[in-house]
């Protein structure tokens, strides 16, 4: 364990790929601990975007009296920006792939993180679902490729699910638990099957809430209401759907048919149909519940009370 609290040590530099929800949310994570992170996309827009995210929530978290103005911007003082990769990725010791739920790009974007990171640099992804062996077998560094599943919102939630591939040394995994722990999680290590733990449970229970609402059992309200008051949930599955996307929830669904061959995983036709026309959730406005752009931000706003 020496040698991975000796690397923890000398882990300053940390990047991260996509400035997206759960990309702005690990970079707030990382920087609020101390670490200076370089905050990667390829969009401008994404990352003035992702920045003013970060400077919301911290506000909140001053307004709450969880940490002082001065922490905040402290925060904000270990962010720096880049629209290319292997410029801010140079001196990273840890690289954090947050982009989109697509196995092409990530694939894409492991093979370049290879070519331009150093030889000790870890490569951890965030997919919620995607075998971390494939991710690893575009590199050249299969044992030092692991998965680190924040959960939404990212610093706030406790959980890191930390997913080893068939390769993902010893070492690696012992570093990347010890160094959940410094930002203030809780890792939990599992192995590389679709889905992992965390999706592998509920992705099926919000695809049979989907086909409860699709076969007319009840409605939106009455199905999440069930879930929370009955089964204790703090929220409704279908309200966790718009909040997750439900984009997402179909391509981690589509990755788990595919990786099972089983029925149970095949997403609900109504799911399909609110994707293709656009219904993502509280990220498009609407999806199983209505979000004026006042609602979308009391809900946020709620995450970090």
């Amino acid at each position: 364990m020496r040698a991975s609290v000796t690397k923890i040590i000398n882990m300053k530099n940390v990047a991260v790929i996509g400035a997206g929800t759960m990309g702005n949310g690990i970079a707030h994570t990382f920087a609020q601990s101390g670490f200076k992170v370089q905050l990667i996309d390829i969009n401008e827009i994404s990352l003035k975007k992702g920045v003013e995210t970060i400077s919301r929530n911290l506000d909140r978290m001053v307004a709450k009296e969880k940490i002082t103005a001065a922490d905040k911007q402290a925060t904000l003082d270990n962010i720096t920006l880049f629209t290319d990769i292997t410029e801010g990725v140079e001196y990273a010791s840890l690289v954090v792939e947050a982009a989109t739920e697509n196995v092409d790009l990530k694939l894409k974007i492991f093979k370049q993180l290879d070519e331009a990171c150093g030889e000790d640099t870890i490569l951890a992804t965030n997919t919620s679902s995607i075998s971390i062996t494939q991710i690893a077998a575009v590199t050249s560094r299969p044992d030092k490729v692991i998965g680190m599943h924040f959960m939404n919102p990212v610093p706030i939630m406790k959980l890191v699910e930390i997913i080893r591939g068939y390769s993902t040394s010893d070492e690696v995994t012992n570093t990347i638990m010890e160094l959940s722990k410094t930002l203030g999680k809780v890792p939990t290590e599992v192995n590389d099957y679709p889905g992992f733990v965390a999706n592998r449970i509920l992705m099926p229970m919000i695809n049979e809430s989907i086909e409860t609402l699709y076969n007319g059992v009840a409605g939106v309200q009455e199905i999440d209401t069930v879930m929370k008051l009955g089964m204790a949930h703090p929220m409704g599955p279908l309200q966790l759907a718009d909040f997750i996307g439900l984009d997402v929830c179909l391509s981690i669904l589509n990755v788990m048919y595919d990786g099972f061959k089983n029925p149970k995983y095949a997403p609900c036709p109504l799911l399909v149909n609110m994707v293709r026309a656009g219904k993502l959730g509280v990220k498009s406005g609407e999806g199983f519940y209505d979000y004026s752009e006042s609602r979308k931000a009391e809900n946020v706003s709620k995450q970090f009370q």
